[in-house]
């Protein structure tokens, strides 16, 4: 039999990876009672970053619905410490440990400043996207999908939409 880190390093089917990630997602929401999301806690991040600077985001109008929603997300008043942030670190670090499982961890040069300012500006627009649409895609479709809400199989037609209007841009002003 073969050690574990040499099988970890082979290439893991679709099928398998989907599977697990479901089951996770499951086995998330029967013990913490939340599904799987991403971007509520890097809000939480820059509501805590916009805090150092004297701002008072949570008593924006957004934040009142956000609470509405998803319920009083700050206990122990401290933004950074919530079940977002510890979703958002644990993917963090389980990616960590997979690339370097799989010895595929490497630095890349940034190729052009114009590739650089389309990353930029590609970021800003999905996290502003994920705020419209109150999910990304791990929030809004991928736990969406299994709780058989209308709005993930709307999200997933556009997200497929926008992603290929995303390569056309790509492929006319960076190839």
């Amino acid at each position: 039999m073969k050690p574990i880190v040499t099988w970890l390093k082979k290439p893991w089917p679709y099928w398998l990876g989907g599977i697990l990630l479901g089951l996770m997602n499951v086995i998330l929401l029967a013990t913490s009672g939340i599904s799987w999301q991403i971007t509520s806690g890097f809000l939480m991040w820059g509501v805590g970053i916009l805090e150092w600077f004297g701002l008072q985001p949570l008593s924006w109008e957004y934040f009142k619905h956000f609470q509405f929603y998803y319920g009083p997300v700050i206990t122990n008043d401290n933004v950074f410490i919530n079940q977002y942030t510890i979703l958002n670190m644990g993917v963090i670090v389980g990616s960590l440990v997979a690339t370097l499982l799989a010895s595929q961890f490497k630095w890349k040069k940034i190729k052009s400043k114009k590739q650089f300012a389309f990353a930029l500006l590609g970021g800003i627009m999905m996290g502003y996207g994920t705020r419209l649409a109150v999910g990304c895609n791990i929030g809004a479709f991928f736990s969406g999908i299994p709780s058989f809400s209308l709005h993930a199989w709307v999200f997933g037609i556009f997200a497929i939409l926008g992603a290929w209007v995303g390569i056309k841009i790509l492929i006319r002003f960076l190839v």
